[in-house]
């Protein structure tokens, strides 16, 4: 951790001071509802566990490995499904062997993989999260730590548990977690996030003026026009579902280095996991009617073939970078160019970056690294306004780009209004080379409600 200015040293020593507090503070877990959620997780997996045992599919493995059977070993059931039944391996890893992930045989139609991928998902939400969760429970609260110093992006980090890796994407998973925490007493769990915040850090270095103007413009939506690029719809055809997919599986990963190869795997297994639609189109169809027939092989080596997702993906990030946004694409080689002559950089927060590092890393720290301390600024600020007024409202949790405060009921209105201003007012007066408009959106539970239940809610 390199502090390249005094204010740089002030941030990163009165942030430990107020996520010590916050630590301290920690997030009331309903204890019952947790205790029962297992027991239920633990039923639930062994009777799933009995009908893969008593499936055709697995009397052929235990054909195969005898008393060496494992119904956890991928490697095992990769043999039985591409080997035994003649399954066909669409992708491979590095070293030649059949990828086993879940997205990886999804698509393989076959009823036992189904119930396997789904027996997986409930194993690691119970030992990864709700265990994890009940391990660490004092009493009724959770007290994960929040590290400033672990983090080559200068972001944070959280463990005993993840207090940042509770699953979104996976929403049944999402719910069940969220469900475990509830609001102190008379208390609502109010959380606070910033909108699109790497995406507006990012233009304070580049300086794209079509990022700019969508920025600037509250009618344009660079998460829906990108969607509806990818899919082949029209703007106002775009779902909530399908903008997440375009601005998760499109927009961020190309920010951060990733291509299109991967950006139409996560795309089309977005198709199964949401069950997209265009109207009253399943998105199948409606791709099948854009002349899209099938995925691709996703293959690095092969040429993207023509009437498949990836080849249409391959254009969509060709005109992303070529046309839509050149002035970005523009910055990320002569920023590379720089550290590769200096061997290092500086970040708008005011620490010192350098070191061997990738193309990714030089493009992506910076941004990743000053947009966190945007953050972190705030809750410094938050928590120390929340400390003089002496309020019964606590600050409980950080999650990148998000503030998880416990707001009494009688405060609710004065602590969004306190946090907006800070947010989004206060700190570009500190920092003047903010040179965009920066927004929050609230997320505000029911009195005694779960997290789960959260709503948005307009900030006056």
């Amino acid at each position: 951790m390199k502090p390249a200015t005094p204010e740089a040293y002030k941030l990163l020593h009165h942030g430990c001071i107020a996520l010590s507090q916050i630590e301290t503070n920690g997030m009331r877990v309903n204890v019952e509802y947790l205790r029962l959620t297992n027991i239920r997780l633990d039923r639930d997996i062994k009777n799933i566990q009995e009908e893969l045992r008593n499936d055709e599919v697995f009397e052929l493995w235990r054909r195969e490995f005898g008393s060496k059977t494992n119904l956890g070993s991928r490697e095992q059931l990769a043999r039985i499904l591409f080997d035994v039944l003649g399954h066909t391996c669409k992708e491979r890893t590095e070293t030649g062997r059949p990828k086993m992930d879940a997205s990886a045989i999804s698509e393989i139609d076959e009823p036992f993989v189904k119930k396997f991928v789904s027996f997986e998902q409930m194993k690691k939400l119970r030992n990864t999260f709700l265990k994890g969760i009940e391990r660490e429970v004092c009493g009724e609260f959770l007290h994960p730590n929040f590290n400033l110093h672990n983090v080559q992006t200068y972001r944070s980090s959280s463990n005993s548990p993840n207090f940042q890796n509770f699953p979104i994407r996976d929403k049944k998973a999402g719910e069940i977690i969220r469900k475990c925490f509830i609001p102190r007493d008379g208390h609502h769990i109010v959380e606070i996030d910033y909108s699109g915040l790497e995406v507006r850090i990012a233009a304070c270095y580049h300086k794209d003026p079509k990022m700019l103007e969508y920025i600037h413009d509250p009618t344009k939506d660079m998460h829906r026009d990108m969607a509806a690029e990818c899919f082949k719809c029209k703007p106002e055809e775009v779902s909530k579902d399908l903008r997440y997919c375009g601005k998760n599986m499109f927009i961020f990963p190309q920010f951060y280095g990733d291509y299109y190869l991967n950006n139409a795997k996560a795309l089309w297994e977005s198709i199964h996991i949401f069950g997209h639609k265009v109207g009253d189109v399943p998105m199948i169809d409606h791709l099948r009617s854009k002349g899209i027939s099938k995925l691709g092989l996703c293959d690095p080596k092969e040429k993207p073939r023509p009437r498949t997702f990836e080849k249409h993906l391959q254009n969509v990030e060709r005109n992303f970078w070529e046309k839509r946004f050149p002035a970005y694409n523009e910055w990320k080689k002569s920023w590379f160019d720089q550290y590769q002559k200096t061997g290092g950089f500086n970040t708008l927060t005011g620490f010192r970056i350098d070191g061997v590092l990738g193309r990714n890393d030089v493009i992506n720290y910076p941004v990743q690294g000053s947009a966190f301390h945007c953050l972190l600024w705030s809750v410094i600020t938050l928590n120390k306004w929340l400390n003089k007024k002496n309020m019964k409202t606590k600050i409980v949790g950080q999650i990148h780009d998000s503030i998880v405060a416990d707001v009494h009921e009688s405060e609710l209105e004065v602590y969004l209004k306190k946090a907006k201003s800070i947010m989004t007012k206060r700190l570009p007066e500190k920092w003047g080379w903010i040179n965009v408009p920066l927004e929050v959106e609230a997320e505000v539970t029911p009195v005694n409600g779960s997290w789960f239940e959260k709503k948005e809610m307009k900030i006056a």
